[in-house]
């Protein structure tokens, strides 16, 4: 049987220095997640999946903020 791999959970000093890292860079290579990986304390793979979620998550935000300004335009007269 195929075990699913337990969930990680990041201290807010983790979370600190992985949005801080994010706003560097979006799309980190593999050696750069090599680096975050260390300095944080999770293995590269744990890296790369929270920089897809945390994609996801500023795509959404973006969408939404985008789809915000279209329902209340601001005229500008």
């Amino acid at each position: 049987p195929v075990r699913k791999k337990s969930r990680t959970f990041y201290s807010a000093e983790q979370l600190e220095e992985l949005e801080k890292m994010f706003q560097e860079d979006h799309y980190p290579d593999n050696e750069k997640r090599r680096e975050i990986a260390a300095v944080v304390g999770v293995t590269p793979q744990r890296i790369m999946v929270w920089f897809q979620n945390r994609r996801a998550k500023w795509r959404k935000s973006e969408k939404l903020c985008v789809k915000g300004n279209k329902k209340y335009p601001t005229s500008s007269a």
